[in-house]
């Protein structure tokens, strides 16, 4: 398998100095990918030849397309590989995002187009129902997204003193493009879903700080209730440089990465 070392390793090296702590020997890219197969054993079979396969025989994706890439390009055309080089550090902590640190922003569209639908319509047949605060949010069934929403919402019902945070949740589903970018956002696909707007803090709303700096995003929600989307295999926006902090995506994949590395925002879990 092809990998982009230097790039790797430079990645690597910041995800350690953002977070301070890691193993000193995080999983290397072919065992990353074996653990995101691990983790959607409902879509993904193997990797074989660069390439991912999955059981529900829609086209191979490409792991690596052997192209070096600015954090930008990767963005907008980013591979599997690309998608899985910063770890994400989980935790009831916060997190200080250097430039460009953004674990999880960058996305294959190939590949979540693979599991989860090519159209608007393919994904919208497989749109359930899930109880969310007094709302109905429609959530896709394929890899347990909406078995993983449910269980945040029965751990988040023993917290009544945060309801406000979580409701009205500004939606799921809807088939778009990240603003002001090419690739199409997580919520495309029914796996994302945006709590209450009102406590949000979003990096385009904000005069950019100096490019420079190293500094925890703003943040308003509770760092307990984050944890819990966490431990139930959803990432957080607000761990980004580029922060969203509304923003909830469901990538077990790097929940498990992350642990696997031993990287946490509140020291090695």
């Amino acid at each position: 398998m092809i990998v982009k070392c230097a790039t790797i390793s430079l990645l690597i090296l910041t995800a350690l100095s953002v977070t301070s702590v890691a193993s000193s020997t995080p999983p290397d890219m072919d065992k990353r990918i074996a653990i995101m197969i691990a983790s959607y054993p409902d879509t993904l079979w193997k990797a074989e030849n660069n390439k991912i396969f999955f059981r529900n025989g829609n086209a191979a994706v490409i792991i690596n397309d052997g192209r070096e890439k600015s954090h930008e390009q990767k963005l907008e055309h980013g591979d599997v590989t690309d998608s899985l080089e910063q770890i994400y550090p989980a935790g009831p902590c916060s997190t200080h995002s250097g430039p460009n640190f953004e674990p999880g922003r960058i996305r294959s569209d190939a590949l979540f187009k693979g599991m989860y639908g090519q159209t608007p319509s393919q994904v919208e047949a497989n749109l359930v129902s899930v109880r969310w605060f007094g709302q109905i949010l429609r959530v896709n069934r394929i890899n347990g997204a909406n078995k993983a929403l449910e269980r945040v919402h029965a751990e988040l019902q023993n917290y009544p003193q945060w309801r406000h945070f979580l409701t009205p949740s500004a939606g799921v589903f809807n088939w778009r493009k990240v603003a002001g970018q090419t690739n199409l956002s997580v919520h495309s696909f029914g796996v994302a879903v945006d709590i209450n707007p009102k406590f949000a803090d979003y990096w385009r709303w904000r005069r950019r700080r100096s490019r420079s700096q190293a500094v925890s995003s703003p943040n308003r929600y509770p760092l307990e209730l984050i944890y819990i989307f966490e431990k139930h295999g959803f990432i957080w926006g607000g761990r980004w440089d580029h922060y969203d902090t509304m923003h909830f995506e469901y990538r077990p994949e790097l929940l498990a990465i992350g642990k696997r590395a031993r990287v946490g925002a509140c020291g090695i879990p």
